[in-house]
């Protein structure tokens, strides 16, 4: 269960006047410690405005505290795989977006650029999507 979240860098610039939405939106899992039923969660959380127009950079922590069980499993893939399970990383995701966004708001108004909302939820599946 997340218990926490909190930025520690912020990076943002307008580059031109061109009226452009967001375009690309990133998170990048970065380090991930362990300490009893604790977790923190490193991350970047980044948005990119079309044509140069602009971007908005936060790297932050979010904290969880998990049962013991869960916390081997976790320890276990980033030890061997510098990533976290899918069901996990899921959560994690939506909570940086949450908070990415909500502070996106913010940060947008400052540099005069589209706020970064994005309605969907990240999910992630071992499959690709469907074509239709």
């Amino acid at each position: 269960m997340i218990v926490g979240n909190r930025i520690t860098k912020v990076e943002g610039a307008r580059q031109s006047d061109d009226p452009q939405r967001p375009s690309n939106f990133k998170v990048n899992l970065k380090e991930a410690k362990f300490k009893g039923k604790s977790v923190e969660v490193t991350y970047e959380y980044a948005v990119e405005y079309g044509d140069n127009t602009g971007f908005m950079k936060f790297e932050g922590v979010v904290s969880s505290e998990e049962e013991k069980e869960l916390i081997e499993e976790l320890k276990k893939e980033w030890n061997e795989k510098k990533r976290l399970p899918p069901k996990y990383t899921e959560m994690l995701f939506n909570a940086i977006k949450y908070y990415g966004d909500l502070s996106g708001v913010f940060v947008s108004r400052v540099l005069n650029l589209a706020p970064p909302i994005q309605p969907p939820r990240y999910t992630i599946s071992d499959k690709p999507p469907e074509k239709k």
